[in-house]
């Protein structure tokens, strides 16, 4: 296709005008029609975890928010006010796609809190299922991934088996999400946060549908640090990150995200933030804001 075949829809372009200002592209690229080389990390995109920030905002109001703060992409997590949940009717699904298709904000995904670590049969299968519910649910909408979790180690059960039991559910779920065309974020979270647990499980789980959710952890700088840590794992990540607040004192954030750019990472990093700012919106500009430079400044 010619570059003058390549028709840019309006809604599209405004989406790639502003994600541009913070050194990505949130639709289609230009670079391709220009002749100019395209820059490690351009495709990496900035976003919002509903978690707290976004928690009691309606849909309606959620996306509008985003627009205001030019933050483009949203995960929306269970239990918010937001309402997206796998009990949602058939023409509720219809809606919630239809509103995001009217606007330049991405649905990157859902946010689930299934987990499966329970050595209990029964209770790992109402894991799983619900997992399906929620690819159907993000698929309906017009997301791209469900996020899921490990997560724990239970008392008197081996570690290894665990970590078995975490991979192969891993592979159920990825098999059914790749159907949908959808992909499982598996969230470094819980006792499974060490990132050489992360790696065991996903050695296990080798469904090409399932990514690592890097989530921002302290476990992230122990033992040989942070870029090690980043590496062990870094070839299966999916198409999400989980970071707070960029300006945080108690983790490398520029170091982090200089290695997202060195890796050509082309996913979203999404605010999960915890503070409580008066004024969410302006915080979230700034946020998105302060990637931008901290981005910029891997290229110096």
């Amino acid at each position: 296709m010619s570059c003058k075949a390549k028709i840019i829809s309006r809604r599209k372009f405004l989406a790639w005008s502003i994600q541009t200002a913070a050194g990505a592209l949130a639709g289609t690229t230009l670079s391709s029609c220009s002749g100019l080389r395209r820059r490690p990390g351009s495709k990496m995109r900035f976003g919002l975890v509903t978690y707290l920030w976004g928690k009691d905002w309606d849909l309606p109001m959620l996306i509008a928010n985003c627009e205001k703060s030019k933050v483009l992409g949203v995960e929306l997590r269970t239990t918010h006010a937001h309402g997206v949940e796998p009990s949602i009717s058939g023409q509720q699904r219809k809606e919630v796609r239809k509103r995001f298709k009217a606007s330049p904000v991405v649905l990157v995904g859902l946010g689930s809190n299934e987990r499966f670590d329970d050595p209990d049969p029964d209770k790992l299968a109402k894991a799983i299922e619900p997992t399906k519910a929620f690819v159907k649910l993000s698929d309906d909408g017009g997301g791209s991934g469900v996020k899921v979790k490990p997560n724990s180690f239970h008392k008197g059960g081996p570690r290894e088996k665990t970590i078995e039991q975490i991979g192969r559910s891993l592979n159920v779920v990825g098999k059914f999400a790749a159907d949908y065309g959808q992909q499982i974020r598996l969230e470094v979270h819980g006792q499974c946060a060490e990132l050489p647990t992360i790696k065991a499980i996903m050695d296990i789980a080798d469904n090409p549908s399932v990514g690592v959710c890097w989530n921002s952890n302290r476990q992230d700088l122990s033992g040989e640090g942070l870029e090690y840590n980043f590496d062990l794992v870094k070839d299966r990540f999916g198409d999400t990150t989980h970071v707070r607040e960029l300006n945080s004192s108690d983790y490398p954030y520029q170091h982090l995200i200089n290695l997202f750019v060195r890796m050509d990472y082309k996913g979203w990093l999404l605010l999960e933030a915890i503070s409580k700012p008066k004024d969410r919106v302006a915080a979230l500009a700034e946020q998105r804001e302060l990637f931008a430079q901290m981005v910029a400044k891997t290229r110096v």
